[in-house]
């Protein structure tokens, strides 16, 4: 692809500039999209410059069959046409064709987003979620794979959502360290609902600093605009970004970086993983300067602080408490600690719940295999939680199963009493159930194993 600018001054041709391995990895450029002229540029002083010629990325084979692997991958449910993914797949090579003509014109048209509303985890409201249609997850997977490196070369490095080597842990380790290093005025935020408030031609403008291909940014204002379908009722779209679209963490990012460079610029230490985040403070001062400055930019650009969720936390006071990414973190007697936040445990209960009812028929062998997988995953990123906290959580797992090997006796109730002779723990190690407990003894004496070679 050959970039543009309106600056003309000479500089070392992309094609002799060679590209390290870890730019691919840096700036989430995939391979088959970007090419290694292209990442050059990037690297090489395309940074702050726009591009113009990238609307023949986006429709490229190599790209929309690229997009189409990982839409297959992820799977998910069908959009307002109906259309699944596996009734698609039959069809996919008379459909793609068709795609393709209409995003290489220019007039590629999505369809509304479908609105279903899933239960709210530690709550009894609902929250919505939005469902495009298959097609419309392939145009922007697409789409966010060709622009994405663009915005990613020059985003802040405090934000750790959605982006290449970076996580929920990393941000929770930088949060970690702040804490012990001093910053014990933490200024909690919560953005009364972002996604839904962003100021779609604020957005477009951010977009069109970094990005002058007209078909491109046409593309981008109409999944902005699609508008969304709840049963029978159109419902246009003046604000926010695509509910569920794969496209909406990169814009959001896009849309908070300024955000992200005036904070860090001003001497914040913020973190914030897309738009949950905090900022460490020494201060008390200094936490409420932050809060204010925060406040006036949401102001300033669309969007409204929700005043009871955003405060400040004096985290050298007994008890006190905030929660971020999950974890919640709190100063106690033996110190600061971190630990899953009450509403982290619910939902796994909530998830672990339908799947060990007392009246299941399948034997305790299957029902292990299969609640073993959401108990390794839920241990990978609690696993800082410690060992008392993992414990409970074993203990209510196998409280649960003994409820279905009680009543497969005749009894009423949870397991209880001489259940726990009857079916000690080491029972269900037997059947395979996955403990976090051990998981957690396992790593730590490897760790130590390690330390001591």
């Amino acid at each position: 692809m050959e970039t543009q600018s309106e600056d003309k001054s000479v500089r070392v041709p992309v094609r002799d500039m060679p590209v390290e391995e870890d730019l691919w990895q840096r700036y989430k450029a995939e391979r088959g999209v970007w090419t290694e002229p292209m990442l050059a540029a990037l690297e090489g002083g395309m940074k702050e410059r726009k591009w113009y010629s990238l609307s023949d990325k986006v429709c490229a084979d190599s790209t929309l069959e690229l997009a189409w692997a990982k839409v297959l991958d992820n799977a998910g449910a069908c959009g307002v046409d109906g259309i699944t993914v596996e009734r698609f797949a039959k069809d996919i090579q008379s459909r793609q064709p068709v795609v393709k003509r209409h995003l290489s014109e220019g007039t590629y048209q999505p369809k509304p987003v479908k609105r279903v509303w899933i239960p709210k985890p530690g709550s009894a409201e609902k929250r919505p979620l939005g469902i495009p249609t298959v097609v419309d997850r392939i145009v922007q997977t697409a789409l966010k794979m060709v622009i994405e490196p663009i915005f990613e070369s020059c985003f802040h490095p405090q934000s750790y959502g959605f982006r290449p080597g970076r996580g929920c842990k990393d941000g929770l380790r930088e949060v970690w360290r702040l804490l012990k290093g001093g910053h014990e005025h933490v200024v909690e935020i919560d953005i009364r609902k972002f996604f839904d408030n962003i100021s779609q031609d604020r957005l477009m403008k951010l977009v069109q600093e970094r990005i002058a291909d007209k078909k491109v940014l046409r593309l981008i204002k109409v999944f902005l605009e699609q508008g969304v379908m709840e049963g029978t009722e159109l419902m246009k779209s003046e604000t926010g970004t695509p509910q569920g679209g794969v496209i909406s963490p990169l814009l959001a990012n896009i849309y908070l970086d300024p955000l992200d460079w005036k904070m860090s610029e001003a001497g914040f230490k913020m973190v914030r993983y897309a738009d949950d985040m905090v900022v460490m403070c020494r201060t008390a001062e200094e936490a409420q300067i932050a809060l204010e400055t925060i406040s006036g930019w949401m102001e300033g650009n669309g969007l409204a602080l929700n005043e009871e969720k955003s405060h400040v936390i004096d985290m050298t006071q007994h008890n006190s408490h905030f929660d971020f990414l999950g974890y919640r973190f709190k100063q106690t007697n033996n110190g600061l600690r971190k630990y899953p936040r009450p509403k982290s445990i619910q939902k796994l209960r909530q998830t672990i719940k339908p799947l060990t009812r007392r009246n299941s028929g399948k034997s305790l062998e299957e029902i292990c295999q299969i609640i073993n997988p959401i108990l390794r995953g839920w241990y990978g990123y609690f696993k800082q939680a410690g060992r008392s906290d993992l414990q409970t959580i074993d203990s209510w797992v196998r409280g649960r199963l003994r409820g279905i090997l009680r009543k497969r006796r005749g009894g009423r109730g949870r397991g209880r009493g001489s259940d726990h002779q009857r079916w000690p723990n080491r029972y269900f190690t037997e059947l395979g159930l996955f403990s976090l407990k051990s998981a957690f003894e396992t790593e730590l004496a490897s760790l130590r194993n390690g330390a001591n070679c």
